[in-house]
């Protein structure tokens, strides 16, 4: 009978600290990926093009604002570096975020709301994946959120908009 309370304890024991670890890689992974989405942030508001590019994954994917702005990594370089090389960049301010990690800790996936001088109230949201460099953003996607109090007046402007010429 002592030997089936040892093991009891033993496997409890176990289990308690094999979640605790797995719940301190999921809060590492979590602070890892916020600093990601903090320096993409602040190198796109010091123009700086290779720390900005750089915490992007190989076959990134942007989305931009508008229905036409989906970019690979290249031509979204292409956009953004005359700006940068101007010194012109643009600042994002992180107001909420949450963050999921999944796929054993390989995959997450995140939305923040933002706050932009020029735009107000936005929205990133994305994938992350884990590479041999550490978390690399491999979608990013901003949009700028509609009020539903202001949608219908909105899509009827949109929807005049895209009418052909």
């Amino acid at each position: 009978m002592k030997k089936y309370y040892c093991l009891v304890i033993a496997l409890f024991w176990g289990l308690t600290c094999g979640l605790l670890s797995v719940n301190a890689f999921a809060a590492t992974d979590e602070q890892s990926i916020a600093k990601v989405l903090n320096n993409f942030h602040q190198a796109a508001a010091n123009a700086q093009a290779k720390p900005y590019f750089n915490l992007l994954s190989q076959d990134a994917v942007f989305l931009g604002t508008d229905a036409s702005e989906r970019w690979s990594k290249e031509q979204f370089k292409t956009f953004v570096v005359p700006y940068f090389s101007k010194g012109k960049g643009w600042l994002y301010t992180p107001i909420e975020r949450n963050i999921t990690v999944i796929k054993a800790g390989q995959v997450a996936f995140f939305d923040e709301l933002l706050f932009s001088d020029s735009y107000g109230t936005c929205r990133g949201s994305g994938v992350l994946i884990k590479t041999t460099q550490g978390w690399k953003i491999s979608q990013y996607n901003l949009s700028i959120p509609m009020p539903n109090g202001l949608a219908k007046a909105l899509v009827k402007q949109i929807k005049a908009f895209e009418q052909p010429k």
